[in-house]
């Protein structure tokens, strides 16, 4: 470990308390700190001992490297004294350096223009699963941690979490009753689950009470007496979010992630890409639904490389059934952070066993992304020609395959279209009024939700000939044209339930209007939309005693009252009892008669406010 970094060490560990690098990454990291310590003159590292130097020449080393390493310390000591001005720098070396560290990691781009990366492609980085590495990237260390620094310094010690960093404003944890177990190992993939204790069942049970009652403060109760419990969190964000408390609402995600992060299993691995969790099970729902919301959520702050890393988090817990439909998401996440290789990628690899060209989102997505590395400048012109060459392909295959995509996609993007594409019958009212209303979902929740990436003016400048040349085959009566027409009448009859759960957790306002009757007739729960048909249930709530049909008015309106009475009591007479029942009716009684005493004893009346001054201040005009 070189001298410099050694010394830079606690700092960096208080700016990402929360953030860990894997030790391939520290590897890396110390060989690169040792070419940059030398580059910038600083000691040479004390950890050579292996290279054949001699132990004398090992020991001027040593001796050399002590002084600067005394030198630095005094001069920074002066330097936080007066404004803590080295810090803030020493903050922005970090942050350069560990740029360096990932460098040599990224393989070169090959001749299609993807990069010949050998790690799976689901992989996930865990420094790319803080937010603030990324806010830190685009505004500096400075504009993200200004004054946290100090009182870090005194925080009391709190366990390092990957997905979320645990607030001091949050409760106390203490063990939930939710674990994981690990189910079985088949061909290197392993498969978990969450699981429920008996002491978190009945607080489920409590929590299911509270969602029947329809009533906010019921969950609020019980979360000041299970502050971590998941489900709660997952509810009260969306009442939260609804009421324009967006601090809250990401808070109270962040709090459920943290529960359940706390929950894992040591063999549980976030990267590795072989950890399976089964949606079906309600027990993991939870996990995928918080990890989805915090996505959400990092996108409107303006972390779109981290949400997309949380993004191939979910697809890599279940890629085969993809619950949350993620993949309707993911090309949007990965424009936005400017990651068209890895979306290029995942078209070339994906495609063949996953037709993802028959998604609008991926169909549009992808040529675009072609585009985009086709102006980069710093490629080769060989490979910038070959993504032009291949977006071209593709934006035609996809204008053809759902013209219904143009005509709102240019209205969203304030483009007036010219005189021929107007009035042109393939890209007109027809195209939308023709396709099936699955479809009809698809383009309307892509266009709402990338539209702004077409906006530029490069973007559009390059789509108007290949809309031309597409006009042309139509007028020429293409036989691709014919088979598109020929798909879109075949496929896309009835979406799959994990696209209308996609939807709904979306809350597209274009996508949401094309649901179909039988998904919106039906209440949707915030922690648990529209839970799978062929559910895996573990438990189920006791069913509780049901009211009588046939209770009187006046039990009723005692009832509105006091929710706890019961005019027929727990004891069930039979109906041939006559003597049995005479008595349920007599206690029947005497419990109303009960009720009404605590009823009245507990009213009281509240005196009118005293007039001090019944001629006034005189202060009228």
């Amino acid at each position: 470990i070189p001298a410099e970094e050694s010394e830079e060490e606690p700092a960096a560990g208080e700016e990402r308390a929360d953030t860990r690098l894997s030790e391939r990454d520290a590897g890396a990291g110390s060989q690169e700190g040792s070419r940059a310590s030398s580059r910038a003159g600083a000691a040479s590292p004390s950890g050579t001992d292996g290279d054949g130097r001699g132990e004398g020449q090992e020991d001027r080393t040593l001796a050399t490297s002590n002084k600067p390493r005394k030198k630095k310390k005094k001069r920074k000591t002066k330097k936080n004294s007066a404004g803590e001005t080295v810090e803030d720098n020493d903050l922005e070396d970090i942050d350069s350096l560990l740029e360096r560290i990932e460098e040599p990691r990224l393989a070169p781009p090959s001749q299609g223009g993807m990069a010949a990366d050998s790690r799976p492609l689901l992989y996930v980085e865990h420094r790319n699963l803080n937010p603030e590495n990324e806010l830190k990237r685009y505004f500096g260390a400075r504009a993200v941690l200004g004054d946290q620094r100090p009182r870090q310094r005194q925080r009391q010690y709190v366990r390092s979490m990957w997905l979320t960093a645990p607030k001091n404003t949050w409760p106390r944890y203490s063990k939930t009753g939710i674990t994981m177990q690990l189910l079985d190992t088949r061909r290197g993939v392993q498969h978990f689950t969450f699981e429920h204790h008996r002491e978190y069942q009945q607080v489920q049970f409590k929590f299911l009470d509270a969602v029947e009652s329809m009533d906010p403060n019921n969950i609020v109760l019980l979360l000041q007496m299970n502050p971590y419990h998941v489900d709660s969190l997952l509810q009260l964000s969306d009442v939260c979010r609804m009421q324009e408390d967006q601090e809250m609402a990401r808070d109270l995600i962040e709090r459920a992630l943290y529960s359940l992060e706390c929950a894992f299993h040591p063999v549980f691995s976030l990267t590795s890409g072989t950890c399976r969790l089964d949606y079906r099970r309600p027990e993991n729902r939870a996990f995928f639904l918080a990890l989805f919301k915090h996505l959400m959520f990092l996108e409107k702050r303006g972390c779109p490389r981290t949400a997309l890393e949380f993004c191939k988090l979910i697809l890599s817990l279940d890629p085969e059934n993809d619950p949350l439909c993620v993949l309707l998401l993911i090309d949007f996440l990965s424009l936005r952070a400017r990651e068209y290789t890895f979306l290029t990628r995942l078209f070339q690899e994906w495609e063949s066993h996953r037709n993802l060209s028959q998604l609008p989102n991926f169909a549009f997505s992808v040529p675009l992304a072609y585009f985009f590395l086709s102006q980069q400048e710093e490629r080769p012109e060989l490979e910038r020609s070959q993504a032009r060459e291949r977006a071209a392909q593709l934006i035609q295959l996809a204008l053809i395959m759902f013209p219904s995509v143009l005509m709102p996609l240019l209205d969203h993007c304030s483009v007036q279209p010219d005189a021929r594409v107007a009035s042109h019958h393939f890209f007109g009212l027809y195209a939308r009024v023709s396709q099936s209303p699955s479809l009809n979902q698809l383009t309307s929740l892509y266009v709402g939700r990338t539209h702004a990436l077409w906006k530029d003016p490069a973007v559009m400048a390059w789509l108007e000939p290949h809309v031309h040349e597409v006009l042309r085959m139509v007028d020429a009566e293409d036989a691709l044209v014919h088979e598109a027409d020929h798909k879109r009448k075949i496929r896309y009859q009835s979406a799959p339930r994990n696209i209308y759960r996609h939807i709904i957790l979306s809350e597209m306002e274009e996508a949401t209007a094309a649901l179909p009757l039988e998904v919106t007739s039906q209440p949707v729960m915030g922690f648990d939309p529209l839970p799978p048909l062929d559910s895996i249930v573990s438990y189920t709530q006791p069913e509780r005693t049901s009211h009588p049909s046939n209770e009187s008015s006046l039990s009723l309106f005692f009832r509105s009252l006091l929710p706890n009475f019961n005019l027929q009591g727990d004891i069930r007479h039979d109906g041939d009892n006559e003597a049995r029942a005479a008595l349920d009716i007599n206690q029947g009684v005497n419990r109303l008669m009960a009720a009404m005493r605590d009823m009245l004893a507990n009213i009281q009346f509240q005196e009118p406010p005293r007039d001090d001054n019944p001629e006034g201040d005189g202060d009228w005009d």
